[in-house]
């Protein structure tokens, strides 16, 4: 049977034309690792790994970047020694344990421990020491992820700290056949700071959920201060009310970090400039949970419509103050050590209320952002406000909340509350919020 197998990926490997390309973006695609500046995308673009669909080639014409799905491919297939680590590899999550009767894909029962563990892919960061980095975003291309099929919970760690947005995306991905697509995403500003040091490590995994849903990646691409989205199409939509189906007007239509519109009065939207491949739009409105939905988009195209179905809102209490999901409060009590992000006594003990109210509402995801006053320059009090909002981060974590629940923002001076004439004033500046975003 395993002969067959083989045989039947030769046949397949052959019905896939493999082309030398060499483009302004990617340089030579046979490269395992390449670095180029001042692309048409970006100051600079790092890859590791070929772009080859995992050794099986592309079919005559088919652009990875236009967002479309390739054709089905044979499995299993033959390890390349020479192949960037954690790509052209079948990896199976460390959840499922061999010999137990939980449900599997192909990929998992065609192959073996240890040769399928999952493999962390690795970026060498030295050749951008040069360049000041103000935005980044991430590239990959993967292939035969069925998280709804598998009841699957991917984490999307870099350098250790999950990528909660790259999570959301890869956990409402199925791509029965086995097929890839390209998947992308911006860096926030507390990620930014991880391409300082000599590598970005990413990986992928699921250590905890039973079933066996395996996966492959065929390259992954950093892109350095992108210049703009080359490959690009459009959502049309409509965000309505689940109960009673009628539209929403002036509700919210996003694509985090590419793009957020209103809806007109009919509840219709429409995005422009979305990067091809596997997106997640959002819906929210006042008074409503929002709601996501996966969205293939592909290059020069609209998709169909897309409905949001919201529901209202539930409410819940902390602080003595009943919110809903969209509202935010600010954390007062929640205190520094001056220029420090070392949280003070009053700070733990509001966090500790924070922490528990959590506990209390398992489903709920936040977004703590930091705020200071206007003294010291922009740059610096940026850096110190996120800073701050980190140490309230992991200040939760080390009380048992989920990482993946907390989002954090540094906006330092430039959401003030009152004006900075003032020491009081000044001091109300030097804050904290508490934002839900999902409830």
């Amino acid at each position: 049977m395993r002969k067959l197998s083989c045989l039947f990926v030769l046949f397949l490997c052959c019905s896939f034309p493999s082309f030398t390309q060499i483009t302004e973006t990617d340089g030579n695609w046979t490269k395992q690792f390449l670095v180029l500046k001042n692309t048409p995308e970006a100051d600079a673009m790092i890859r590791v790994g070929d772009i080859d669909n995992l050794g099986h080639g592309w079919a005559e014409g088919f652009n990875p970047f236009s967002g479309r799905n390739t054709d089905p491919h044979g499995y299993p297939w033959e390890l390349n020694k020479n192949d960037a680590p954690g790509t052209d590899r079948i990896m199976i999550p460390a959840g499922y344990r061999y010999g137990s009767d939980a449900p599997h894909d192909g990929y998992t029962g065609s192959t073996e421990r240890p040769a399928n563990n999952p493999v962390p892919l690795i970026i060498p960061l030295n050749d951008i020491k040069d360049i000041t980095v103000t935005s980044a975003a991430l590239q990959l291309f993967i292939d035969d992820f069925q998280s709804p099929e598998y009841q699957k919970k991917f984490q999307f760690r870099m350098n250790g700290q999950r990528f909660v947005e790259a999570e959301k995306v890869i956990n409402g991905v199925n791509q029965a056949g086995p097929v890839g697509k390209l998947i992308s995403f911006k860096f926030t500003d507390e990620q930014l700071s991880m391409l300082q040091g000599d590598s970005l490590v990413i990986f992928i995994d699921d250590p905890v959920t039973a079933t066996g849903d395996g996966f492959a990646i065929d390259f992954v691409k950093l892109l350095i201060n992108p210049k703009g989205v080359l490959y690009k199409g459009s959502i049309k939509g409509t965000i309505i009310d689940e109960e009673t189906k009628m539209p929403i007007a002036n509700a919210t239509a996003e694509i985090k970090d590419y793009g957020i519109v209103q809806t007109d009065a009919e509840g219709n939207f429409l995005l422009q400039a979305v990067p091809a491949g596997l997106n997640m739009v959002a819906g929210s409105a006042d008074g409503y949970s929002s709601a996501q939905k996966q969205v293939d988009v592909i290059e020069g195209e609209t998709t169909e419509d897309v409905v949001l179905e919201l529901k209202r809102s539930g409410k819940v209490k902390f602080n003595d103050k009943t919110l809903q999901e969209g509202d935010h409060i600010v954390m007062k009590n929640i205190q520094f050590q001056v220029n420090s992000a070392v949280l003070l006594a009053a700070g733990k003990q509001e966090l500790d209320k924070l922490a528990a109210f959590m506990n209390q509402n398992p489903s709920m995801e936040i977004l703590l952002s930091g705020h200071t006053s206007s003294e010291g320059s922009a740059s610096l009090n940026r850096e110190l406000s996120l800073k701050r909002v980190r140490s309230c981060k992991d200040y939760l974590i080390s009380k048992g909340i989920d990482e993946g629940l907390i989002t954090i923002k540094g906006l330092g001076q430039d959401q003030p509350i009152a004006p900075n004439d003032t020491e009081a004033n000044r001091a109300k500046n030097r804050r904290v919020e508490l934002k839900i975003t999902k409830l």
